[in-house]
């Protein structure tokens, strides 16, 4: 699937991105904007529920937006991520079990976004990265409409972080996918991470490894993949983490 669909929402008195990476979503909108009246009118218009449904597809959104007896056909462009840096990110989020795990349970952590820009690969738009384009007659970049749905999108990352994933041209079973190859591949087909550092006096005694690495799924697996198989994800994700930390190397 390379789009998702959204039913419209409702009236609503106040609502705003809560999460971290919602919030950052509506500040690159609030940068962007060049009228802050336009941005705030666009806010009202998110609230006043005439907004209808969003279609969210790789560098693009979505949606017909009713204005005075009017329906305007409103759409946000993001720049999408080239396949090489999708594997840059794919590589950071196999590395950590951590990140797989979080990425399941709707959340994204910071330091994963810090490193995947320490690889080149932008997550979160930036200033100008949201490029609207609407049939109202409206100069404003964005106009009113655009403005409405680009803070509604920002309400749909703090329920599901894959609809921001998504939006930079992954869908979320090809994510999954990939990542599950990447994790359980051959180790050959990566490079290998060797530690080195200089003993700095006397150390205390290494605690012993555990023989097994218990692994708790606490999430819904997403269409396509069971328990199972994101269970058994984990579990090499964490058995290589074993191993790095006892030899310094991944092993198999």
């Amino acid at each position: 699937m390379t789009a998702r669909g959204f039913a419209a929402f409702p009236r609503v008195k106040r609502r705003v991105a809560t999460t971290w990476w919602g919030k950052a979503w509506v500040k690159a909108l609030e940068d962007t904007a060049l009228d802050t009246k336009t941005v705030r009118l666009g806010r009202r218009y998110a609230h006043a529920g005439v907004v209808g449904p969003i279609t969210v597809s790789p560098g693009r959104l979505h949606a017909q937006v009713h204005d005075d007896g009017t329906v305007h056909n409103t759409t946000v462009v993001v720049p999408v991520l080239t396949e090489v840096h999708w594997g840059r990110f794919l590589d950071r989020v196999a590395e950590n079990a951590a990140h797989i795990a979080a990425l399941l349970d709707n959340d994204v952590p910071r330091d994963l976004v810090a490193a995947a820009e320490e690889s080149g690969v932008d997550l979160l738009p930036g200033i100008g990265d949201l490029e609207p384009d609407c049939d109202c007659d409206g100069w404003e970049l964005p106009c009113r409409h655009a403005a409405a749905l680009a803070f509604q999108v920002g309400w749909l990352l703090d329920a599901d972080p894959f609809v921001l994933l998504l939006l930079k041209g992954k869908p979320e079973q090809a994510l999954l996918g990939a990542l599950k190859d990447r994790v359980a591949g051959p180790v050959g087909t990566r490079t290998p991470v060797v530690v080195s550092v200089e003993p700095a006096g006397q150390l205390p005694a290494r605690p012993a490894l555990p023989t097994t690495t218990p692994v708790v799924l606490a999430v819904e697996p997403p269409p396509g993949f069971d328990a199972a198989d994101l269970t058994a994800l984990m579990e090499i994700a964490a058995r290589r983490a074993r191993a790095l930390l006892r030899s310094g190397t991944l092993d198999a």
